[in-house]
Order: structure tokens, then C-alpha cells, then sequence
């Protein structure tokens, strides 16, 4: 038989929870059942040490606070996360701009360059055999495009050596020809001599 809750001492022995999450249900759980069923209590013996129905409740709710904090900060932090994603690309787009400002501004002032954090590279000399290798670079891209420069431009010419003209003459434009009147016939009544009579029309 259980001694009752109202006497001096009652140990507890907590129950491992698998995530921070579970942790704080149960700690809930057992604020709950702590002020329902041991507020008549004087001690509660845990881990050793003697606590109060109140403290015990103090001592849980500091757990379920810390995991409310974080929580808290995790969404934070998320919205941060989300707020620095969305301007960083024009700040940064900003930044750029002004750079390129203040290198134009200094650009020969190299100190003045470096109070702003801008270091501007002196391009490296051109060793004689990086100058031989271009030149061979260029020779061959232009031999395979079949580029040519100015005199060997002058010198290709084209095979036509003279022009020679054929005059070539229109048609003679064709006159419409006029057609002759129509002349009536006539009838000729020959005389008794023999020479033509007169016409006279039928």
C-alpha cells in the first residue's frame, strides 16, 4: 500500500524522453499533476534534495521556458535568415557600384585606394616567351582565317584586265500602215467603136 502524498518525503524518478520537444509535453504534463495532487505535500525528495510542491513547478517551468526561448529564437532567426536573403542581392549590387566609384575616383592613388579596402593588381610584365607564343597565336589564327593586312591586301587584285563594249541597238519602231478606200464597183458598157462608155453608177 502507497504511504500517503501528505507525509514528509515522496522520491520521483523522471522518464527519459527521446526529443526536446517530448521533454517539454511532459514537463507540462507533470506541472499539471503537481498542482493538481501534491499542493497538500511539504517535501518532495528528488536527486536527493529536498523541494517544495512549488519549487518543483518553478524548476519545470524554467525548462519549458528555455525550450520556448529557443524556439523563439529559432523563428527569429529564421525570418532574418529569410529578410537577409531577400535585400543582400541589392545591397550588395550597391556596394559594387560604389566600389567602382571609388576606384574611379583614386585610381591612381593606391594608398587612398587601400583606406577603403581596395587593392587594385599591377598587371604582371610580359615575359619574352609569352610575347613569341602570342605572336605565333595570332599568326596561326590568322593564317586559318585567311586574314590578311593592309599591303597583303594591296597586293591581291582581280583578274579582269580590260572591258570591252558591245553597242546594242534597239528595233525599229513599226508604222501602222493605212488602208486604201474602198472604190465602188462600176459597170462599163462598151460603145459600138469599141472605146470604154461612160460609167454611169447602177
Amino acid at each position: 500500500m502507497e504511504r500517503p502524498l501528505e507525509r514528509r518525503h515522496l522520491s520521483i524518478m523522471a522518464t527519459t524522453k527521446n526529443t526536446k520537444g517530448q521533454v517539454v509535453v511532459a514537463a507540462k504534463q507533470l506541472i499539471a499533476g503537481t498542482e493538481k495532487h501534491l499542493t497538500s505535500a511539504t517535501q518532495v525528495t528528488i536527486l536527493g534534495s529536498s523541494f517544495t510542491p512549488t519549487q518543483i513547478v518553478s524548476e519545470l517551468e524554467a525548462l519549458v521556458t528555455l525550450r520556448a526561448d529557443v524556439d523563439a529564437s529559432k523563428a527569429s532567426t529564421k525570418a532574418k535568415i529569410a529578410n537577409e536573403a531577400a535585400q543582400t542581392p541589392a545591397l550588395r549590387a550597391f556596394m559594387s557600384a560604389f566600389e567602382s566609384v571609388v576606384k574611379g575616383a583614386f585610381g591612381s592613388s593606391p594608398d587612398v585606394l587601400a583606406d577603403f579596402g581596395i587593392t587594385r593588381k599591377s598587371p604582371a610584365p610580359i615575359t619574352l616567351e609569352a610575347k613569341a607564343a602570342a605572336a605565333a597565336k595570332r599568326a596561326s589564327t590568322r593564317a586559318a582565317r585567311h586574314t590578311m593586312g593592309p599591303k597583303q591586301k594591296l597586293a591581291v587584285v582581280g583578274d579582269v584586265t580590260g572591258v570591252v563594249v558591245t553597242p546594242v541597238r534597239a528595233p525599229a519602231p513599226s508604222v501602222p500602215t493605212q488602208s486604201s478606200p474602198t472604190v465602188p464597183a462600176t459597170s462599163v458598157v462598151p460603145n459600138v467603136t469599141g472605146a470604154a462608155a461612160t460609167p454611169h453608177t447602177a
